[in-house]
């Protein structure tokens, strides 16, 4: 499997926000250890351990551009420059206060734990749509497979276009920014509570600031690390 590349949005590593995202998945992305322990309540550590285990192979983070393989000719050193590039020529902005949310998939009770904005600035419709337009000749068209593996019948009709289109359903429209913090669980608002105290004990300014894109890389179908992290304008 060929090595895989994502734009995220990821807090810097040295911040309180990121060590706690990483401590509920139970993975530092940037220094590839292992962080056991962390369990909501209701959960044994080796329990929960197996509930985030989608979300922690790719590592905290809120997604821009979903994962994609380098269309053929591309190479990293030029997927690198773009983005150095793209970065200098978006001015940062603030997004304001994140909170705990609880998100469905689908129909019926299953649903995932997240963070997310308090509001939505502006800026952060235009940066998503900026990403995906300037960068997209990097990315390779994913397979049959690939496709199928993200079962598009549970889509809208807006979203099977995206994905065939963009590689990914929640474009534009569609895009709801938010860092993931669970895997699917049932009734995941009963969660919710827990997620809401521990974070404010471990996270005393809930508010992020989009000063940086974050580059993750995931080689050969392994769990993504952080691999760069690209200043945007002051």
């Amino acid at each position: 499997m060929k090595t895989r590349y994502a734009l995220y949005l990821a807090p810097p590593p040295e911040s309180d926000l990121w060590r706690f995202g990483c401590r509920v998945l139970g993975r530092d992305a940037a220094s590839g250890a292992a962080i056991e322990g962390f369990a909501p309540e209701g959960f044994a550590p080796p329990a929960w351990r197996e509930v985030a285990a989608e979300p922690r192979r790719y590592g905290f983070h809120a997604t821009l551009k979903a994962p994609f393989r380098l269309r053929a000719g591309q190479t990293f050193e030029e997927l690198d420059g773009r983005i150095r590039g793209f970065a200098e020529g978006v001015a940062a902005f603030d997004l304001g206060s994140l909170g705990v949310s609880t998100l469905r998939l689908g129909e019926g009770d299953l649903g995932f734990v997240a963070l997310t904005p308090l509001c939505v600035p502006a800026e952060l419709a235009a940066l998503e749509a900026r990403a995906h337009e300037e960068l997209d000749a990097f990315r390779a068209p994913p397979t049959e497979a690939e496709i199928a593996r993200r079962r598009p019948e549970r889509f809208s009709p807006r979203q099977r276009d995206y994905l065939a289109t963009w590689g990914y359903p929640y474009v534009f429209e569609e895009f709801r920014l938010h860092f993931t913090l669970s895997g699917p669980v049932r009734a995941p608002e009963t969660l919710a509570p827990g997620f809401a105290a521990a974070f404010a004990r471990e996270v005393p300014d809930p508010r992020f600031a989009v000063d940086a894109l974050a580059l993750f890389e995931q080689p050969d179908g392994g769990e993504f690390r952080l691999v760069r992290r690209y200043p945007l304008k002051a």
